[in-house]
């Protein structure tokens, strides 16, 4: 019992330190320029959105951050889910890895810099999106899952009233956002893949919760999009 607790600290200590700590500074650690401000703010916002919707969640939910920290360690998540995650991780690191490049070898012209406060702004929406979501569905997991040993149920309140998946859409918000503030033509590739992974696992998510979930079917009739109001 004690090792299966140290195994899912650990686990979940390197992934927080790999993902939320490392990757978002990546671009300045490659580029070695530390008077980039964009990255700086990128780098920043990215931490702090992520503890502060951890701390506001944790208060309505004690039991949320328990669920995430076993970040695909249930036995029933989902195989599908478990490779999407993975090529999530890789296509949002590739993405800090090229960011870094390009400003390295200025390999792309600058972004204006009202692009760049629009995509800052989008990208703050974005964030505030996804932690609203996560405040407001204390099923929102890192793992795909029908957590019956939680009383899994359907959510349909706060931003869930209007999409089925907003958490996904902030993110989504964030990864095309992300390109134009790190001012790089090159993560325009990997930013896209990235919200077409997203997009894929929103379908595949879905459609597990309709044939498995009690009352999303219905849900689902109600709240007729999945990620974007008045197109999908």
């Amino acid at each position: 019992m004690d090792n299966s607790k140290a195994a899912v600290s650990f686990h979940t200590i390197f992934f927080l330190l790999l993902f939320i700590v490392v990757v978002p500074f990546l671009p300045l650690l490659i580029a070695q320029r530390w008077n980039w401000g964009e990255a700086w703010i990128y780098a920043l916002l990215s931490i702090v959105a992520f503890i502060g919707s951890r701390v506001l969640a944790s208060k309505r939910h004690p039991d949320i951050i328990a669920e995430r920290a076993h970040f695909l360690q249930h036995d029933n998540a989902k195989d599908w889910d478990r490779r999407i995650t993975i090529l999530l991780g890789v296509a949002g690191t590739g993405a800090m890895i090229l960011a870094g490049l390009d400003q390295l070898f200025a390999w792309s012209p600058s972004f204006t810099t009202p692009m760049k406060i629009t995509a800052l702004i989008f990208m703050i929406a974005g964030y505030i999106l996804s932690s609203y979501a996560l405040v407001e569905n204390r099923f929102f997991s890192d793992t795909v899952r029908l957590q019956t040993d939680r009383g899994h149920k359907v959510i349909s309140s706060g931003p869930y009233r209007w999409m089925r998946h907003p958490g996904y859409t902030g993110t989504i918000m964030v990864y095309l956002a992300t390109p134009i503030l790190l001012d790089s033509y090159w993560t325009i590739l990997p930013a896209i893949t990235l919200a077409i992974l997203m997009i894929w696992r929103t379908s595949m998510e879905d459609r597990f919760l309709q044939s498995e979930l009690d009352g999303y079917r219905l849900y689902a009739s109600r709240v007729r999009y999945r990620l974007f109001p008045g197109i999908w």
